[in-house]
C-alpha cells in the first residue's frame, strides 16, 4: 500500500519560498478570523488587520476604487443583454467597446486563441507602438494570466539543469527566487545601491556574473525589475543602456518585469522608459521579452489574472515553442484578457468615458503620490530608520537598526531579527508587512516591505511610529 507523504513528492517543491503571502500573512489571516468571530471579546489589541504585505490595491480594507469603464465593459461582456435592459446607464463608448469585442471574442465562457484573442494582441502592439515610437509584432505578443504566469513561464524554459543561473536584483520580489527553486535552478543575486535610491550598477551585475562563472554556474538571464519592487527605484536611461550592453557582452537574456510602469508619483520628473524602447534606439539584437499586468496600475484588478509579455529579438522557433506550451493550459481567462484591452485602450478625450475616467485615475494617482510622500517623511523621522523616497511602485522598504538586545532575543525565537519584529507589529497594531529577509538583503541589514494603498495615512503612520518607538525602549533603546 502506497501512501502519499512530502517525501514522495518532487523535492525541488520542498524549497520553494514566498514571503509575501508566508508565515506574516498567515499570521495575519489568523487575527482576521479571530476578530470576525469573536466579536467584541476577541482580546486583541486592536479591530482590524492592515494587509499592507501585499500589493492588492481592492482589497477590503484597502479599497481603492475600480475604474468604473474597466467595470462596466466587463459587465456588458458577461451579460451582453445588459446594454438593452439598462441603455441609460452606460456609456455609448462602453456600448461600442463591448460590442467590438463581442465580435472578435462571441461568449467570454468559451476558450479563446491560446496565445490570446487576435484582436486584443493587436491592440496591445498598438499600445506599445505609441508608448515607444517603435513596432510591435502581436505574433509574438503572449496574453497571460498575470504577469507571473508569463515569469514563471520563462524561467522554467530558460533552466536547462541545475547548474542554469538568473541574476536576480536583492531585494527581489519573491516570485523569482521561488520560481527558480520550483525549476531547480539557481538565483544569482546582484545588490542594488541603497545609499544611491536603489540604484542598478552595471559593475555590480558583471561581479556577480563572474563570480557565478567561476562556481561552475552558467547565466542565461538578466531580471529587471523597473520601476522597482520592494524599492520603487525608476532606472535611468543611461543605466538600461549599460544593462543592454552587459547582457549582449554575456549572452544573456534579458526579462523585464515593467508591470508598474504607471506607478510614477513624479511622472514630469522620473518618466517611464522601457527596456523595449532602449534595445531598439540601440540597434540591438538582445533577446528581451518584457512584462505587463493589469494588478497594478490604478486599475488594480488583480483578481482579474490578465497580462501579457512581448518577445523582441526571439527566434521564429522559440515563439513556436512557447505557444505549443501555453496550448496545454488552453487559454489565458478572458475577463483577464478582457482587462488588458481596457488598460491599453483607455477612453480618449472626447468619449463619453473620458472626463470619469480622468478624474478616477488622476485621484488614485495623487493619492499614491501623497502617501508615499507622507509615509517616507514620517519614517526618516523615527530612530535608526531610513526609507528612500521611491518614485515608483506601491511599496516603500525602510530600513531599520534594530537594538542589540531585540536582535538577541530574535535569535533565541528562532527568528530573523527583521521577521520578530514585524511578527511584533502584527501582533501590537493589526499590521502585516513583509520582512526583508523575504526579498533579499546584505548581511547585517534589517527592512521591511509596506504598501503605500492604506488610507487614513496619519492614523496608519501613528500606529507605525508608536509600535517602533516601544520596539526600541523595550530593548534597551539604539
Amino acid at each position: 500500500m502506497h501512501t502519499l507523504t512530502v517525501d514522495a513528492l518532487n523535492p525541488a517543491f520542498l524549497n520553494v519560498q514566498y514571503a509575501v503571502r508566508g508565515e506574516l500573512a498567515i499570521r495575519a489571516e489568523e487575527y482576521r478570523v479571530q476578530l470576525k468571530t469573536a466579536g467584541d471579546n476577541h482580546g486583541l489589541p486592536f479591530n482590524r488587520v492592515i494587509s499592507s504585505n501585499i500589493g492588492n490595491p481592492q482589497q477590503t480594507g484597502l479599497d481603492q476604487p475600480p475604474i468604473t469603464f474597466v467595470r462596466q465593459v466587463a459587465a456588458l461582456m458577461e451579460w451582453p443583454v445588459l446594454a438593452e435592459l439598462a441603455k441609460d446607464v452606460f456609456p455609448a463608448d462602453v456600448i461600442a467597446r463591448a460590442k467590438e469585442l463581442q465580435a472578435e471574442i462571441g461568449s467570454v465562457g468559451a476558450y479563446s486563441h491560446s496565445q490570446g484573442v487576435p484582436f486584443i494582441r493587436n491592440n496591445v502592439a498598438n499600445f506599445i507602438q505609441e508608448r515607444d515610437g517603435y513596432p510591435s509584432n502581436p505574433n509574438h505578443i503572449f496574453l497571460t494570466a498575470g504577469a507571473s504566469a508569463g515569469v514563471t513561464l520563462l524561467i522554467s524554459m530558460l533552466i536547462s539543469n541545475p547548474r542554469s543561473g538568473i541574476l536576480i536584483p536583492i531585494p527581489q520580489y519573491p516570485l523569482y527566487t521561488a520560481t527558480l527553486a520550483a525549476n531547480s535552478g539557481v538565483g544569482i543575486p546582484y545588490h542594488l545601491d541603497e545609499d544611491a535610491e536603489w540604484a542598478t550598477s552595471a559593475p555590480d551585475i558583471e561581479a556577480a556574473i563572474e563570480g557565478a562563472v567561476r562556481e561552475g554556474i552558467t547565466p542565461k538571464a538578466l531580471v529587471v525589475i523597473n520601476p522597482g519592487n520592494p524599492t520603487g527605484a525608476l532606472l535611468d536611461e543611461a543605466t538600461m543602456q549599460n544593462v543592454v550592453r552587459l547582457c549582449e557582452r554575456y549572452g544573456l537574456v534579458l526579462l523585464a518585469d515593467e508591470v508598474y510602469q504607471t506607478n510614477l508619483h513624479s511622472r514630469s520628473t522620473h518618466p517611464f522608459t522601457s527596456f523595449k524602447k532602449v534595445v531598439r534606439a540601440l540597434g540591438s539584437s538582445l533577446p528581451l521579452v518584457s512584462f505587463h499586468s493589469i494588478s497594478k496600475g490604478v486599475m488594480g484588478e488583480c483578481g482579474r489574472r490578465g497580462g501579457y509579455f512581448e518577445c523582441t529579438n526571439i527566434s521564429d522557433d522559440i515563439i513556436a515553442l512557447i505557444y505549443k506550451l501555453v496550448s496545454v493550459l488552453l487559454c489565458p481567462p478572458l475577463s483577464g484578457q478582457i482587462g488588458v484591452d481596457c488598460m491599453v485602450r483607455p477612453p480618449r478625450q472626447g468619449d463619453a468615458s473620458y472626463a470619469l475616467w480622468k478624474q478616477e485615475t488622476d485621484t488614485t494617482h495623487a493619492a499614491l503620490a501623497q502617501r508615499t510622500k507622507t509615509m517616507s517623511a514620517r519614517l526618516n523621522e523615527l530612530p535608526g530608520v531610513s526609507c528612500v523616497d521611491s518614485p515608483g511602485a506601491l511599496y516603500l522598504y525602510p530600513r531599520i537598526r534594530l537594538p542589540d538586545a531585540a536582535i538577541e532575543a530574535a535569535r533565541k525565537a528562532g527568528k530573523e531579527p527583521d521577521t520578530f519584529y514585524a511578527l511584533g507589529l502584527l501582533e501590537d497594531t493589526g499590521i502585516c508587512v513583509i520582512p526583508g529577509s523575504g526579498f533579499g538583503q546584505k548581511e547585517g541589514q534589517y527592512h521591511y516591505r509596506l504598501t503605500c494603498l492604506c488610507p487614513g495615512v496619519d492614523e496608519y503612520v501613528g500606529a507605525l511610529e508608536r509600535f517602533h518607538r516601544k520596539f526600541v525602549e523595550r530593548y534597551g533603546g539604539l
